[in-house]
């Protein structure tokens, strides 16, 4: 039986592109030298004369001379940058050869077309193989050559399926090696296609590998069946001629990517060249299908909704359909919606990035007066804003029109979000006794959109499903036009898949926890009104203050110091810690710098790890160093983005965990209550494909696996296939499963003497070891896919003890890999990165994983001190056999102390009980036993006790400091005034309040209202933020009652 050759897959992939209705052409045949040469000598690499046929054909009302002119532009393309070289064409590709000529007398403008992208059949297309080019002495000739006009848009490279040496990598890599022998065949591509005849993947000349990508769909509409190979289906679905050009001229874009040296302020700028993907390719021609029909006369507005999982391109897909549509409708003003500002930034630089696709400049509304002017045009303009810019002001019942166009599209961004909501809600008014006086009509920003742009068309794009129970979402915006799940972008390569690993004690904030929470309120709170209970909530009361304990983050902080620096033995990559809150990030940070002290440093082009948030000149001293201005934190962002750059770990709260790409990113520690989109959203930082990484890893300190199940349950609804996250015990099956399967290859050969031989009988083994795989029937290539599965199995397990146990064997099966793949060729004697893989594990230094079991052993946490409670009650404490009923009564003494505190300090007025049951609650992970738990309550009771201290820290007196806590629950009013502003409020409120208050005064509307008066003023004069003075007021006179009596005494 014959064998299959690299010739058969070439005739093959020329036969259907034959079908396609291109014609073939043999390259020796069109040389200088050959039966009908077509080309003046081998360093041509245009059909110059089929391209001037078809400049004639395209542009038949254009003069000769200026056609000439176009055909050396053409020609004299060339500049020192290839890629340079390559964007200047694909402009004149795209948007036509300007041209200048005379007409009687008359000097006119023009422009040349080298492609009719209206009648693709007005063009010449040819397959040409055997392609010889020569140039500075190298001598290459590419597989398959695909001329549309005479110019070579296309090549493609084939490799063997029947050779095993003969990859889609080795294609990728020979492709490489062209570029740089014969760069002028490139100067002119649009993308490139490497195969081995079953497997095919499509890139451009600046793509990465694992940015090559198969196209898995002739139609759009139903993937092709995994037994039809995938070279045949990306020639009938990429190559087909009306796709093809489609793809070139609105689905390519050179994205700019600008950095900023922070030292010598020098900015440098990359290009990256970008072709759809399949997904996008198809979606983005739906969506604007759909809003054509949706802009109509009798359209409804709404243009849909696409659902493309996290990371596989949702940006630039959005860049895709708005330069197509600009096209499609004749410029209509596109407004793109966000709703935050740091996403509207983040979305912003990707549009502006890609201006040439655009054909415009797109700009920031910073205000509802800047939109309204970018809106008062008759058409085009890219507008960026946020969705709060379309929020009534305080003295308006609606929004008001910003204009009646009908050519404006919306472009909403997570369109599921809340804030999009249509309906009204009626909100009822209660006085401080909970009586109704009132209500008023409150609606979600949809409906003020609705207003501002009353005849535009919205349409959304989201990277997590719409809930079924979401009307508002379907309301606005329509039906789904396209869903890319989480399954096939894993399968497709657009993303790695994401691990989900749980360690440490969990706090979790479930609903029926959070139900259970306010119920324990009302009880303690009877007959106090609502907004007072709400007021009262101190902020050291709340799960943050738990989250936030010293000796839990000293026990997170060395756990992620560890964990993080055990990953890196295995593959290197970057790592994002996500904090509750801004001080515990600050506290985290410091936590971590103690353990490793050359992570920090002060200069923001320096140091290991960074905090990333915002603030203000009001915050905290030791907050001061972590806040910075926005072009320090882009700064930041790029040296994170830099796999080269020593920047390796963040701290953040929420920035960076949208719209945020690092593909480095391999680990995300996640030490923050999170849910639904926001968790979905976050997780997928870590999902971006690198080099050879295998997958993220989301590390979960506080417990959002039912969250987890919560969100993949609103996703299996939605229609997608796929899970979310992968738990690590998954791998760890897997590794487990792969070691036996090797060691059973290597039955029969001695080799435990390698862990304990010194270096020169280590190598010695090694050679021996790859002789026996050699012997074995396909001995290479079984144990090479047994290790490479193995190793990223292992890599995602390193930190699990079932690893540490097997470390070294892993890094020994990993050499004889290494063995056995190093001295193959790829091209340019570089080895893989796979080996860069091995070699690392191969010089691992016994590595100790230490499993945290324990939460105080882990931390060294010792044992709380007893002296704040009798010597009575712990001794009978510790005596007792059944420690819950001894925590029953540690909640009871507790309980009683704190009712003492509520005669005088309203915000303190939670009851102790409550405040530990709740955050008792909140442990999830069952790790405390209830000695331990008791260890925790006393632990929380000691901190309540040094909240008693405050008064004289902060030299105030009992009641001053009451005045000053209501004050102080105001989080913008601590930010905007600073303590020394608060405390002098609070001292004058004291003064003037007690001076105006009498026993029965609560019963006395005149007393009352002048006390509000009084109080008003007080907070206007010291500049109390205006939006929360009503809530400060009410709080401040519910606190001079419960002081009334004791002041009258």
């Amino acid at each position: 039986m014959k064998k299959i050759t690299e010739t058969d897959i070439e005739l093959l992939a020329i036969e259907h592109l034959e079908q396609l209705g291109y014609k073939y052409v043999y390259g020796p045949d069109i040389t200088c030298d050959g039966i009908k040469p077509e080309r003046e000598s081998y360093q041509d690499v245009l059909l110059t004369e089929r391209l001037k046929n078809a400049i004639g054909r395209i542009n038949p009302t254009i003069p000769e001379i200026a056609k000439e002119q176009a055909l050396k532009t053409v020609l004299r393309v060339t500049t020192p940058d290839l890629l340079q070289t390559n964007e200047n064409f694909h402009v004149l590709l795209t948007e036509g050869i300007e041209v200048e000529y005379r007409i009687n007398a008359d000097e006119r403008g023009d422009k040349v077309w080298l492609i009719d992208y209206d009648k693709p059949e007005n063009n010449e297309f040819v397959v040409c193989n055997q392609f010889t080019v020569i140039e500075n002495n190298e001598n290459k000739r590419p597989d398959v050559v695909l001329f549309v006009n005479g110019l070579p848009l296309v090549v493609i490279e084939l490799k063997n399926p029947a050779d095993e040496k003969a990859t889609v990598k080795k294609a990728f890599t020979q492709l490489q090696n062209y570029k740089t022998a014969i760069p002028s065949l490139f100067q002119y591509n649009a993308f490139l296609v490497a195969s081995d005849g079953l497997d095919a993947k499509a890139g451009t000349i600046s793509s990465a590998y694992s940015r090559f990508l198969a196209w898995k769909t002739t139609d759009g509409q139903n993937e092709a069946s995994h037994l039809v190979c995938q070279m045949l289906t990306l020639i009938a679905g990429m190559l087909d001629k009306k796709t093809m050009l489609d793809l070139i001229r609105h689905f390519i874009v050179f994205e700019k990517d600008k950095k900023e040296d922070l030292k010598t302020g020098i900015i440098t700028v990359e290009t990256i060249k970008k072709i759809a993907g399949y997904h996008q390719y198809y979606a983005v021609n739906k969506a604007v299908n759909t809003t054509t029909i949706a802009t109509t006369d009798k359209g409804d507005r709404r243009g849909g909704v696409v659902w493309h999982t996290q990371g596989s391109g949702k940006s630039l897909s959005m860049v895709f359909y708005t330069g197509k549509l600009v096209l499609a409708l004749n410029n209509p003003t596109v407004v793109v919606i966000t709703d935050r500002n740091d996403l509207d930034d983040q979305l912003f630089d990707t549009f502006a990035s890609c201006r040439q696709l655009l054909r415009q400049d797109p700009q920031q509304a910073d205000s509802r007066d800047e939109l309204k002017k970018l809106l008062k045009v008759a058409a085009g303009g890219i507008v960026f804003t946020t969705i709060q810019k379309f929020f009534p002001e305080d003295m308006e019942d609606k929004f008001p029109q910003l204009s009646n166009r009908s050519n404006i599209i919306v472009i909403a961004d997570e369109a599921h979000r809340t804030q999009y909501g249509f309906e009204a809600k009626t909100k009822y008014i209660t006085d401080k006794n909970g009586t109704e006086i009132g209500s008023k009509i409150a609606y979600g920003f949809a409906k003020h959109m609705r207003d501002a742009l009353p005849n535009a068309t919205f349409i959304g794009f989201t990277g997590t499903p719409v809930e079924l129970t979401d009307r508002n979402t379907k309301t606005v915006f329509g039906e789904y036009i396209d869903i890319y799940d989480i399954q096939q972008a894993v399968e497709d390569g657009a993303t790695v898949r994401i691990y989900y690993e749980s360690r440490l004690a969990k706090i979790h904030l479930d609903e029926d926890e959070k139900n259970t929470i306010d119920e324990e309120l009302s009880i303690a709170a009877e007959d106090t009104p609502e907004y007072i209970v709400q007021s009262a909530k101190s902020k050291w009361t709340r799960i943050e203050a738990i989250v936030g304990q010293t000796e839990r983050l000293k026990t997170v902080a060395r756990d992620i110091v560890t964990h993080f620096e055990n990953r890196q033995t295995v593959f290197e990559g970057k790592a994002m810690v996500v904090a509750m809150s801004r001080r515990i990030a600050v506290d985290l940070y410091d936590e971590i710098i103690k353990l490793r002290p050359d992570w920090h440093d002060k200069d923001d082009s320096k140091g290991k790890l960074k905090v990333i948030m915002t603030g203000s000149s009001s915050d905290p001293v030791n907050y001061q160093q972590h806040i910075r201005n926005k072009p320090r934190r882009k700064a930041l962002g790029e040296r994170f983005k830099d796999p080269q750059d020593q920047l390796q770990m963040a701290i953040v709260r929420d920035m960076w965990l949208t719209g945020f790409d690092v593909p480095c990113l391999n680990t995300m520690y996640i030490d923050k209550p999170m849910k639904g989109h926001s968790l979905m959203q976050a997780i997928a930082r870590v999902n971006r494909v690198f080099k050879d990484k295998p997958g993220g890893l989301v590390v979960d300190y506080i417990g959002i696996a039912s969250d987890l199940k919560r969100a993949l349950a609103v996703y299996t609804e939605s229609g997608g296939k796929g899970d979310p996250t992968f738990d690590i015990s998954q791998a760890v099956a897997l590794m487990l499963e792969k070691i036996e399967v090797i060691q059973q290859m290597m039955h029969g050969h001695e080799y435990a003497t390698y862990f304990s031989a010194p270096i020169a009988q280590k190598l010695s083994i090694i050679l021996s070891s790859e002789e026996h795989i050699l012997k074995l029937e396909n001995g290479k290539e079984r144990f090479v896919k047994e290790v490479t599965t193995l190793s990223k199995a292992f890599a995602l397990a390193k930190t699990q003890p079932e690893a540490t146990e097997v470390n070294d064997e892993v890094a020994f099966f990993q050499a004889i890999k290494a063995r056995l793949v190093k001295f193959e060729s790829n091209g340019n004697g570089k080895t893989d990165e796979e080996i860069e893989t091995a070699i690392r594990q191969i010089v691992d230094k016994a590595v100790v994983s230490e499993g945290v079991i324990d939460v105080f052993d882990a931390a060294g946490i010792k044992k709380p001190d007893l002296s704040i409670l009798s010597d009575d009650f712990l001794a009978e404490l510790k005596g007792m056999k059944h420690k819950n009923i001894a925590f029953e009564l540690l909640r009871k003494l507790l309980s009683d102390e704190i009712k003492v505190r509520t005669k005088f300090n309203l915000v303190q007025s939670r009851t102790l009980s409550e405040m530990l049951e709740n955050a008792i609650n909140k442990y999830q992970n069952n790790l405390l036993s209830a000695t331990e738990i008791i260890n925790e309550l006393i632990d929380l009771a000691r901190e309540m006790r040094e909240a008693d201290k405050r008064g004289e820290k902060l030299k105030l007196t009992e009641d001053e400091l009451a005045f000053y806590d209501a004050l102080e629950v105001n989080d913008s009013a601590v930010k905007i005034l600073g303590d020394d502003t608060l405390r002098d409020i609070a001292r004058i409120l004291v003064k003037r309040v007690r001076a105006n208050t009498t026993i029965d005064w609560t019963i006395k509307e005149n007393v009352k209202a002048r006390l509000k008066v009084i109080v008003k003023r007080v907070l206007r004069e010291y500049g109390y933020p205006p939006d929360k003075q009503e809530k400060a007021v009410q709080t401040v006179l519910q606190q001079a009652e419960l002081l009334a009596e004791h002041w009258s005494n």
